[in-house]
Protein backbone atom coordinates (compact mmCIF):
# COMPACT_ATOMS: atom_id res chain seq x y z
CA UNK A 1 0.00 0.00 0.00
CA UNK A 2 1.33 3.41 -0.91
CA UNK A 3 1.15 6.60 1.10
CA UNK A 4 -1.69 8.06 -0.95
CA UNK A 5 -3.81 4.94 -0.60
CA UNK A 6 -3.25 4.95 3.16
CA UNK A 7 -4.34 8.57 3.45
CA UNK A 8 -7.38 7.90 1.27
CA UNK A 9 -8.44 4.98 3.47
CA UNK A 10 -7.90 7.04 6.63
CA UNK A 11 -9.93 9.95 5.23
CA UNK A 12 -12.82 7.71 4.10
CA UNK A 13 -12.98 5.82 7.41
CA UNK A 14 -12.97 9.05 9.41
CA UNK A 15 -15.74 10.45 7.22
CA UNK A 16 -17.69 7.23 7.81
CA UNK A 17 -17.18 7.67 11.56
CA UNK A 18 -18.65 11.18 11.42
CA UNK A 19 -21.71 9.88 9.58
CA UNK A 20 -22.12 6.96 12.00
CA UNK A 21 -21.89 9.33 14.97
CA UNK A 22 -24.64 11.49 13.51
CA UNK A 23 -26.85 8.48 12.75
CA UNK A 24 -26.21 7.01 16.21
CA UNK A 25 -27.30 10.22 17.92
CA UNK A 26 -30.39 10.47 15.74
CA UNK A 27 -31.29 6.84 16.43
CA UNK A 28 -30.77 7.29 20.17
CA UNK A 29 -32.91 10.41 20.32
CA UNK A 30 -35.52 8.71 18.14
CA UNK A 31 -35.60 5.76 20.57
CA UNK A 32 -34.48 3.29 17.89
CA UNK A 33 -32.07 1.43 20.14
CA UNK A 34 -31.52 -1.54 17.80
CA UNK A 35 -30.00 0.86 15.27
CA UNK A 36 -27.76 2.50 17.88
CA UNK A 37 -25.94 -0.79 18.42
CA UNK A 38 -25.58 -1.42 14.66
CA UNK A 39 -24.18 2.06 13.95
CA UNK A 40 -21.82 1.85 16.91
CA UNK A 41 -20.39 -1.47 15.70
CA UNK A 42 -19.86 -0.05 12.20
CA UNK A 43 -18.08 2.98 13.69
CA UNK A 44 -15.86 0.77 15.86
CA UNK A 45 -14.83 -1.36 12.87
CA UNK A 46 -14.15 1.77 10.85
CA UNK A 47 -12.03 3.21 13.66
CA UNK A 48 -10.05 0.01 13.91
CA UNK A 49 -9.45 0.04 10.16
CA UNK A 50 -8.26 3.67 10.33
CA UNK A 51 -5.90 2.82 13.20
CA UNK A 52 -4.42 -0.19 11.37
CA UNK A 53 -3.98 1.93 8.24
CA UNK A 54 -2.26 4.65 10.28
CA UNK A 55 0.25 2.14 11.62
CA UNK A 56 0.78 0.82 8.09
CA UNK A 57 1.34 4.38 6.83
CA UNK A 58 3.88 5.07 9.57
CA UNK A 59 5.74 1.89 8.61
CA UNK A 60 5.81 2.96 4.93
CA UNK A 61 6.70 6.59 5.71
CA UNK A 62 9.51 6.00 8.18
Amino acid sequence: MGKKICWTIIFITLALNVVMLQWTIEAYLGLEFERVFRYTIIAMISSLLALVTLFRWRKVEY
